[in-house]
Parts: structure tokens; sequence; C-alpha cells
């Protein structure tokens, strides 16, 4: 998620595609994710978010390792922000959360775990009885990727298997979740979207005639296999999926399971590859 997104939403409201989750958009929602994640959330249009940071700091002890944790609350240091968020949603413990977004990385796992499963199973008010779960959603499902230490590093999809086994565990009925992001194949058919758009708000808005201007080719670089290589096969035509030797992927030769159209080592051979093919210099 970025803060472009408002622009986005607004062509996508304009062409008439609503995405589902902004039925939520006036409802109490909590984000969980690195850096500022209600802050995102704002931007793209969710009224009365909270980032689980906050949310978690209205409960007393709903953290029972909190006294144990050195690192400084970024709350502390930003009471503007929360102070905006409280005039928003009036007293949060007795509002009933709406929904959760994973939006990026949790930075406390064993925190998040806890309070997103005090949500998820009381229907969105901690503390009390059981009840039916809120809807929950992940901004990918990335079980690894490359960071700057040399193995690879877990991702989001590693901290959805950690929530869905504990929640499973506590609970006697299985998490119900919803991931997108790659290598889901409407992420690259929405890509495909406004591309098409883009291409008609240079022929001046004017329809552009499907028939006539299909992309002949999409290009996806990518070095994670069972992401971005399985997202574009599944997509097909017009993707063509280049893997690069740049993190993930390392191997000599193509993947087994996920295999590319191209294999390089390194991004820019596969822009040179592209400008060769499309004759573009």
């Amino acid at each position: 998620m970025d803060t472009q997104q408002p622009n986005l939403r607004a062509q996508k409201c304009k062409h008439g595609v609503q995405p589902m989750y902004y039925r939520f958009e006036n409802e109490l929602v909590v984000a969980v994710g690195k850096g500022e994640p209600a802050e995102v959330m704002s931007e793209y249009g969710f009224k009365n978010v909270l980032s689980i940071d906050e949310y978690a700091s209205y409960f007393d002890n709903i953290d029972p390792l909190a006294q144990y944790k050195k690192w400084t609350d970024k709350q502390d240091g930003n009471q503007s922000s929360k102070s905006k968020h409280i005039a928003l949603s009036n007293d949060p413990c007795s509002q009933r959360v709406a929904a959760v977004f994973v939006a990026s990385d949790s930075v406390d796992w064993s925190r998040d775990i806890q309070v997103l499963c005090d949500i998820l199973r009381t229907g969105g008010l901690p503390g009390k009885e059981i009840a039916h779960q809120p809807p929950l959603f992940f901004a990918n499902d990335d079980l690894a990727y490359q960071a700057l230490f040399p193995s690879e590093r877990l991702g989001m999809g590693a901290f959805r298997i950690a929530v869905e086994s504990v929640f499973n565990a506590i609970h006697p009925a299985a998490l119900k979740y919803t991931s997108y992001g790659k290598p889901n194949p409407s992420v690259f058919k929405n890509a495909e979207t406004v591309l098409m758009h883009v291409l008609q708000s240079c022929h001046n808005n004017h329809q552009v005639d499907g028939r006539k201007q299909l992309f002949k080719t999409l290009y996806m670089i990518g070095d994670n296999p069972s992401v971005d290589i399985k997202g574009a096969r599944q997509a097909g035509s017009p993707w063509f999926s280049i893997l690069t030797r740049t993190g993930v992927f390392k191997g000599k030769e193509n993947h087994d399971d996920f295999p590319a159209d191209l294999v390089v080592d390194t991004v820019e051979e596969a822009v040179d590859y592209i400008l060769s093919k499309e004759c573009i210099s």
C-alpha cells in the first residue's frame, strides 16, 4: 500500500470498480504494520482507523509482556496523531472493531498475535465473550523475501500462518481471512485495467477500442518464483515473466515449480531484454 492510493481510488470509483473492503471506510478498523499503517489507511480513505500500537494502548494489560519490551512506542512521540484518532474514535474500548487490515510486516509478533486473537475471537470487542469474527485482510501473502541479511527473512505470509495457527488452536471455528497482492491473478488483471485507463487518458479520455488496442505483451520482472512468476503464469496472456537472480531466487537454471519465460542475473539485463524485444532504443 502507498500514499498514492487516493488518486487510484478515485479512478476506481470513476470507472465503477469499488473494492469490497471500502464498506468499512466509516467504521472502526485496526491497521497492523511497520511505520505508520493508520496514516496509510487514512490516505486510502478510511476515516476511523487506529494502528494496532494505538489500539492496544487503550487496554490495560492486554500485552502481558509489555513490561519486558524496552523499545520506545512510536506513539509516545506522536501525540498529535493519537489525539486525532481519539477524536475520530470516541472510546475505542467500547467500540466494535469492524475489520482488521494487516497492511505491512508486523513489528511485534507476540503482541500483535495476542491482540488480533482478542479482536477476532470476540467480534471486535477484546475482553468480551466469544462472538462472530470480524473480517481480516492481508495486503500480501509473501512467505519470505530477500533483505540485507544473506538469507531470506520471514514475510507477511509467515505472520499470517502464525496468526492462523494460534487462532485455530484456541477458537472453535477456523480463521477466515482474505489475502491480496501477488500471486493473486486479480493483481495482474487490475494492473492491466489501470494501464488501459492510462492509455485512454493518452487518447484524451476517448474509449479505446479493446479489439485494436489490447496489449501485446506486459512484462513482469521479479526475484520470487512463488510470488512474482507464479502470479504472472496464473494471469496468463499477455504477461511475460522475467525471473532475476537478485533476491529470493539464486538458482543457476530456471525454477522447477514456477519456471519463468526468461531468467537473467540482474534487473538491468531484464530491462535491456525488453528494450531490445520491443525495438526501443
